[in-house]
This record gives C-alpha cells, structure tokens and sequence, in this order.
C-alpha cells in the first residue's frame, strides 16, 4: 500500500492534506467548518483531522458554487447525506438530482436573458417580456428604477 492510499484509510488526514488534495486553502477549509458544511475533530495535539470523504464533500461545495449556488443552500443540502457511514454512490447521485431543476430554471433563464439582450441593452431594462421602449408615458418609471419588468415578469425564474 503506497503512503498516499495509507493516508486515506487511516481517516486522519491533516487540514494541510486535505487543502493540498482538494485544491483549497486552509482558510476556506477553517470557513466551510464555520458555515457546518464540513467537519472535523481534535486529536490529542490540538490538531484539526478529517476523514477522507470530506475531499468529496469539498468537491462537490466547489462545484456546487461555481454553478451559482448558494452556501447556506449547499450546507442544507450537504445535510441530507448520512451522518453515521461515508456517503454512496446513491447518496451523491440523489445529491445532483436536488440541484437538477433549480439548474435547469438557471439555464433557461440565462439562455433567454443572452437571447434578448441586444435589445435590452439600448434601454436598459433587459425586460424578456416588454420594454419600456413600448411603455408610453413610462408608468413603470414611476414606480422604481431599473429593470421593473424583469423583477416582476421573472422573478419566478430567477437565478436566486
């Protein structure tokens, strides 16, 4: 068994291993335990030790992110894994699934929103449903600035 497969069955891995393997900082690793979405313990030395599978759950929190989700959304998430046994294959596929639809709204928001925005840029409204070029009088003007239209018409499908 080379020292590197001994490293990860012995379930003791340093806060220096796991960032150099997961590719974050110790930092970050020291936040994510602050916002409960990884663990770790003390050994006698005061040390912070993890068991392997966080290098999986710190994988999936970085990907998790660049897709646009939320920390507090991913912590809930990351919840739902078993908390007695290393998470399964299953377990992470029933994972993906959760995020599937909300990524899917994501993307189709984002693919109309790219669609129109040529024409939106001139007003500024990016509206995907009316302009105010075509509002006369500019009534929606009146209630606020901004992108009036595209807070009420999609709010629904919005990235958040």
């Amino acid at each position: 068994m080379s020292t590197e497969q001994k490293k990860l069955t012995e379930a003791n891995l340093t806060v220096g291993y796991v960032a150099k393997r997961s590719g974050v900082k110790v930092s970050t690793l020291h936040f994510y335990e602050t916002k409960y979405l990884i663990r770790s313990w003390r050994n006698s030395g005061n040390q912070r030790r993890y068991k392997p599978d966080v290098l999986r759950r710190v994988a999936v929190i970085k990907a998790a992110q660049t897709m646009g989700i939320t920390l507090e959304e991913i912590k809930n998430t990351l919840a739902t894994l078993p908390d007695n046994r290393t998470p399964t294959k299953q377990d992470w596929s029933a994972l993906s699934k959760h995020w599937q639809a909300q990524l899917d709204d994501r993307i189709a928001y984002m693919q109309r929103l790219r669609d129109k925005v040529d024409g939106c840029i001139g007003c500024g409204c990016l509206s995907l449903k009316n302009c105010p070029i075509y509002n006369k009088d500019d009534h929606l003007g009146e209630q606020q600035s901004g992108a009036v239209l595209l807070d009420k018409v999609d709010n629904t499908n919005s990235p958040n």
